[in-house]
C-alpha cells in the first residue's frame, strides 16, 4: 500500500505540496507551531460537516487539504 500524500491550498490559491503529515509538515512549512494550526470544518448540504483542513491562529489564514493520487490508478 502506497503512503497517502496531501497537498494544502490557501484561500489566495497558494499551493504547499508533498505533505505526509498535514499538520506538522504544514506547520513546519509555515515556520509555525503545530499547536498554531486549528482544524478547519465544512458543512455540506445535509448539515454534517467534515474536516477539511487547517486555519494559521496567528493570521487568520486558511488551508484546505487535499490527497494527492497517482492518474490511472
Amino acid at each position: 500500500m502506497q503512503e497517502k500524500i496531501y497537498m494544502a491550498i490557501s484561500q489566495y490559491g497558494e499551493t504547499i505540496h508533498g505533505l505526509k503529515h498535514p499538520r506538522k509538515d504544514l506547520a513546519e512549512r509555515l515556520g509555525v507551531s503545530p499547536s498554531t494550526l486549528k482544524k478547519q470544518y465544512t458543512e455540506r448540504k445535509d448539515r454534517t460537516s467534515y474536516h477539511s483542513g487547517y486555519i494559521l491562529l496567528s493570521t487568520g489564514d486558511w488551508f484546505t487539504l487535499y490527497e494527492v493520487k497517482p492518474f490511472g490508478k
